[in-house]
């Protein structure tokens, strides 16, 4: 009981204080309307500063999900883009439209559940596979439809993807607005950049230079950017033009991708194993 009071005698001064500035407090918001209106506005100002900061959690907790969203409709744009692209050249539009039906494209969204980067053969595992749609061979973009991989195997419910990142990985690449083309290769060095061999010594590549694919090859349309140069230098027989670009996707940081697929892809391989070709 003792330690009781001491324990009072030693807080009384704050708790006093405490109560005389509610009293104090109180009758002023009492003493006007207008004093009445500005603690109401300064009340409402801190419970919306509160709740602000309470939404704003919320929505961080949110974003995955509607970053999935947000990429499901970027898949089915970019759907339906190409559909469009495919018809643009012929004279009755609306007509060539109704002709081609579905686009030889086709594109969908899935997350990156693995992804390495600092090895010599890095994969990227995805959280789709077969009974979702996907195939082997289909292109894998990042959300701003930059080159990351293709797709080398999958279940039912997942699928490997060889990333750009990858020593056996192999793409055609060009200048853009321009015919000259190259081998995309990665040398294992730098996970920011690739290489681009055997580059036209016409071609003049210079720093900043968009670089895109070529389309020839199965796995990737034609447009998808690659990159920009970073530096370029002539072989020793200069002939050719080997160039360091710099990847537009940030492999390391991928959460989600899009992944398209060729149509067309295995009648061409099809046609390429043919017995009469051998």
């Amino acid at each position: 009981m003792h330690k009781l009071f001491e324990f009072i005698r030693s807080i009384y001064v704050v708790v006093l204080f405490v109560l005389l500035e509610v009293l104090a407090v109180s009758y002023y918001a009492r003493s006007t309307s207008y004093t009445r209106a500005r603690l109401l506005a300064r009340s409402n100002h801190v419970v919306g500063g509160v709740h602000g900061v309470l939404a704003g959690v919320r929505r961080y907790f949110v974003l995955g999900r509607e970053n999935r969203d947000l990429l499901e409709r970027v898949a089915e744009l970019t759907e339906r883009l190409a559909r469009y692209e495919e018809a643009e050249t012929a004279a009755a539009f609306d007509e060539r439209l109704a002709e081609i039906g579905e686009s030889r494209l086709r594109v969908m969204n899935a997350a990156v559940i693995a992804n390495t980067v600092n090895r010599a053969q890095n994969l990227i595992v995805l959280n789709r596979g077969r009974r979702d749609g996907v195939t082997d061979g289909m292109a894998v973009l990042s959300p701003s439809g930059a080159m990351v991989g293709y797709v080398a195997d999958c279940t039912d419910r997942y699928a490997v993807a060889i990333s750009v990142l990858n020593t056996s990985f192999r793409a055609s690449g060009k200048l853009a607005d321009s015919e000259y083309f190259g081998s995309i290769y990665w040398d294992g060095s730098d996970p920011h950049a690739v290489t681009m061999g055997e580059l036209s010594k016409y071609a003049e590549p210079q720093p900043g230079q968009q670089v895109v694919t070529t389309g020839f090859s199965l796995y990737f349309p034609e447009g998808v950017t690659i990159g920009e140069v970073e530096s370029a230098e002539l072989n020793e027989t200069r002939t050719a033009y080997t160039v360091r670009v710099r990847l537009a996707a940030h492999i390391s940081q991928l959460s989600d991708v899009l992944l398209v697929e060729n149509r067309d892809l295995y009648e061409i391989q099809d046609l390429l194993g043919s017995e009469k070709i051998q």
